[in-house]
């Protein structure tokens, strides 16, 4: 599925995507030493990563072009959402892949506590230190050792929307979250549902909760509760889950209601909005949809696909939530070495112009050139990120010790899911929370 968490990184720091030109590639990078002269011919190298359908095939052709470069061969499993657990089996059963892209920081914490992670080579070190932001060196360092190399990163702050819809609603894109569900209640008068909702995803309903509370809580609230510092049964907390409820609980505004909700997962809730027969007019989620949007269904961006801020809850500011996916190298790969030079590879502009080129995709790495990303939404999608300077923060669940913020069926994703099912107690649903975390946090 298109995983879309995308790690997080707390700190107050600008995310600072690209706003210089920079030509991409150059004798400097990294692999270029064993670049062009197929130095890992016959090399096969494993790579593991959330990434399914789009994701998976936008990235293969960054692999295809490691491969023309290098010569190695290489091989991507696609984990599924419960990274952490299949990786651990991997590695239990003698079979752990070379490289995996982890979508979260508490994730990578966890492999590295476990011993399972390589340090990562002084070339992408160097690489890391001159063309990457230090907020993501700082989520991708572990005990003043870096394993995370972020590839990729997300914009979590942004509403997609068929222009269609709205036009024939008679609405503009809102910036007040009450407004929001007034114009999500227009555009259900007008014959769609609002909203399409991937509730069978339950990180798409944390990305909901953390934009609601960063604007509506504050970032230094936000920042107590992603280090649990602050308990969840704190009333900030159940304010935001009251706020939620309100379009959780308004069946006109959901695509199927709750029901049809809890059964949609993350490309379905694409296909509702953008598909051949649309069921709703907005689907909040990262700047990775406009990806689905265009290549699943053919939607031109900026034309018939494009996004709004998230906009400001309870007179606050309008949140900007980021993430990110880091390639770490495992011990236990049978190709360590290729496996270096890959990430290697991947810390390089030329790399992430690959993706960019193709969409659904930003970069961390100031040295790509804006005009390699495909469509002036996505460019001003990065700009968003930019301009959101300190009050960006970076995914709360992904943060958090997987067994709460990261695991299929159980803690915060689970608890969000029974909440999207009967959103009536919201400081019941505060409790729950509180327990789960206070378990995964001791543990």
């Amino acid at each position: 599925m298109m995983r879309r968490r995308t790690t997080l990184l707390t700190g107050c720091t600008a995310l600072v995507l690209a706003l210089s030109a920079t030509a991409c590639g150059g004798s400097d990078d990294p692999v270029s030493a064993g670049g062009g002269d197929k130095t890992l011919d016959g090399q096969t190298v494993t790579v593991a990563g959330v990434w399914t359908g789009t994701e998976q095939k936008n990235f293969q052709k960054v692999l295809d072009a490691f491969g023309e470069k290098t010569g190695a061969k290489t091989q991507f499993v696609s984990t599924g959402d419960n990274v952490s657990t299949v990786v651990g089996s991997k590695i239990e059963g003698g079979n752990a892949p070379d490289v995996v892209m982890v979508p979260q920081v508490g994730v990578l914490k966890q492999f590295a506590d476990n011993g399972w992670l390589t340090a990562l080579s002084p070339a992408t070190q160097k690489s890391v230190d001159a063309n990457f932001a230090p907020v993501w060196k700082n989520y991708g360092t572990v005990e003043n050792t870096l394993y995370g190399l972020y590839f990729k990163a997300a914009h979590k702050s942004t509403v997609w929307y068929s222009p269609e819809a709205l036009t024939q609603a008679g609405v503009e894109p809102p910036t007040t979250y009450e407004d929001l569900l007034t114009a999500g209640r227009t555009v259900s008068d007008s014959g769609l549902a609002a909203f399409s909702v991937a509730g069978q995803d339950g990180w798409t309903l944390t990305d909901w909760f953390e934009n609601i509370y960063l604007s509506q809580a504050g970032p230094e609230k936000y920042d107590a509760l992603a280090a649990h510092e602050l308990k969840w049964t704190d009333a900030s907390v159940v304010d935001a889950l009251t706020t939620l409820g309100d379009l959780f609980k308004d069946k006109q505004l959901l695509a199927g209601g709750q029901k049809g909700a809890l059964n949609t997962d993350f490309p379905g809730s694409v296909e509702k909005v953008f598909g051949p027969k649309p069921e709703a007019g907005m689907v909040y989620e990262g700047d990775f949809v406009a990806g689905v949007a265009k290549d699943q269904f053919g939607r031109t961006i900026g034309e018939d696909a494009n996004f709004f801020p998230f906009p400001a809850v309870g007179g606050g500011e309008a949140p900007v939530v980021s993430g990110g996916d880091a390639a770490v190298v495992l011990k236990d790969g049978k190709n360590a070495k290729a496996g270096m030079a890959l990430v290697e590879y991947l810390a390089t502009p030329e790399a992430a112009a690959v993706w960019a080129k193709a969409g659904g995709f930003l970069s961390p790495n100031k040295e790509l050139d804006l005009s390699s990303y495909g469509d002036d939404v996505t460019r001003a999608t990065a700009k968003s990120l930019v301009e959101a300077g300190d009050s960006v923060r970076f995914d709360m669940s992904d943060q958090a010790p997987a067994a709460f913020g990261g695991t299929k069926g159980a803690g915060e994703w689970k608890i969000l899911q029974d909440f999207l099912r009967d959103p009536s107690d919201p400081k019941g649903t505060a409790a729950e929370l509180e327990a789960a975390a206070a378990k995964a946090y001791k543990g």
